[in-house]
């Protein structure tokens, strides 16, 4: 195997052992679409899933079954319609529909048991009718009143996967076809989850890996349902919803296991966060800056130059992990040097590079700073694009000038503020 290869998956197994560490006893609401159950890679998505079950993550089922009751009422000729993408369940179709729901549902227990994952089917659901809306009756079909949670805790608490068809009942008895995906979030917000997964042929939202959810209420597809769920969890609780494409082989471990995911995630909370460094960070950023110093791009620098400066320095997190960091040397001149600028491999399609300056121009001018600059060999087409420009060594503030290296010759860039 070539070093960079090497490399490669040593990183991929760190990355792995962190994540199952950091979401150990945590648990994941999953909503499968109904053409991916019924897709061929639907048992490698439940090995998938039995993986994450035996590493310690507590796993919530809910699967939809719209194609599915779809064929059952077409085997049986019973009609059906559908307003604005729902269904109209009358009196005469609930029954087929209550078949097709459990039938699915037992489809997700008999494929966890192939992986020795114990799960059990219930009803911990109680539901209400929807009622008319603007002028449409739509009969049987319902809303989630409530998840009965203690139940569902009990459940969770002696090892067992619940799965949720889409069925409610209301105090009577009386049973609803409710909505697989109204019924995930509901559970989700319900238990808190951490994750919540939509797992169906979605693609990435106008390819983002992320949004925050200002980004997500100003979508230009807001209106689509699935990102509406996402923000209403997320709003209620939920830490992180995630919308992937279940066609894709391994998918959820490649979404939970990868710092850029292969989906997109919305979130509540401060995913990306840029903070001074501390002492207890250095090892972990030398080990980020060491590729940078091998090759040439970066100067070395000692622990004991790291403390003597530590307060110039700031890091990108992510997860509570580093992942890119920078420094900002201030002088009583009103010009400050960008520095030691590094990020590692899976934060560079995430702009944590361009974060950190900005964070560091901000923190510069709330400092009085008019004006920046870096001194680079490798990366001048970066700092152009993101607004320096080229200068010469004359640029430099006399302290600096002093101590320019000839022979390393690097390219200095300006920006003035």
């Amino acid at each position: 195997m070539k070093r960079d290869e090497l490399k490669e998956s040593v990183d991929l197994i760190r990355e792995v052992f962190y994540y199952t560490r950091r979401f150990k006893n945590d648990t994941f609401v999953i909503q499968i679409e109904n053409s991916i159950i019924e897709s061929d890679n639907f048992h490698g998505l439940i090995r998938d899933l039995a993986m994450l079950k035996e590493s310690g993550i507590n796993i919530v089922i809910v699967p939809g079954a719209h194609d599915h009751i779809d064929k059952i009422l077409k085997q049986y000729n019973v009609k059906t319609s559908l307003v604005n993408g729902i269904r109209i369940s009358t009196p005469e179709t609930i029954p087929f529909i209550k078949m097709a729901a459990f039938d699915v549902a037992n489809s997700v227990m008999t494929s966890l048991s192939r992986s020795k994952i114990p799960a059990v089917i219930g009803n911990w659901v109680s539901a209400r009718g929807k009622g008319v809306i603007d002028g449409i009756d739509y009969q049987e079909t319902g809303v989630v009143d409530k998840i009965s949670k203690e139940p569902l805790d009990k459940v969770i608490s002696d090892g067992l996967v619940p799965i949720f068809p889409c069925i409610g009942w209301n105090s009577l008895g009386k049973p609803y076809n409710i909505s697989s995906r109204d019924l995930a979030t509901a559970i989700s917000i319900t238990l808190k989850s951490s994750k919540l997964f939509f797992i169906g042929e979605h693609d990435k939202l106008g390819g983002n890996n992320q949004l925050n959810l200002k980004d997500a209420k100003s979508y230009r597809g807001y209106g689509e349902s699935l990102v509406e769920r996402a923000v209403d969890a997320c709003e209620q609780g939920v830490k992180r919803v995630h919308l992937i494409d279940g066609r894709i082989e391994g998918v959820i471990l490649k979404e939970i296991f990868s710092n850029s995911g292969v989906g997109t995630m919305i979130h509540s909370n401060a995913y990306e966060k840029i903070r001074p460094m501390e002492i207890e960070d250095i090892t972990e950023v030398l080990q980020i800056m060491k590729p940078y110093i091998d090759e040439g791009i970066l100067i070395k620098r000692t622990e004991s130059e790291f403390k003597d400066l530590l307060s110039d320095y700031v890091v990108y997190e992510i997860d509570k992990k580093i992942h890119a960091c920078g420094a900002l040397h201030i002088k009583s001149d009103g010009i400050a040097e960008i520095a030691a600028l590094a990020t590692d491999t899976t934060s560079h399609a995430m702009g944590s590079g361009k974060a950190i300056v900005d964070y560091l121009i901000n923190k510069g001018l709330q400092n009085s700073v008019q004006s920046f600059f870096v001194l680079t060999t490798r990366t001048s087409d970066w700092f152009e694009s993101i607004g320096f420009t080229k200068g010469t060594v004359n640029d430099l503030p006399q302290w600096k000038r002093e101590k320019y290296n000839e022979k390393r010759n690097s390219r200095i860039y300006i920006k003035k503020v």
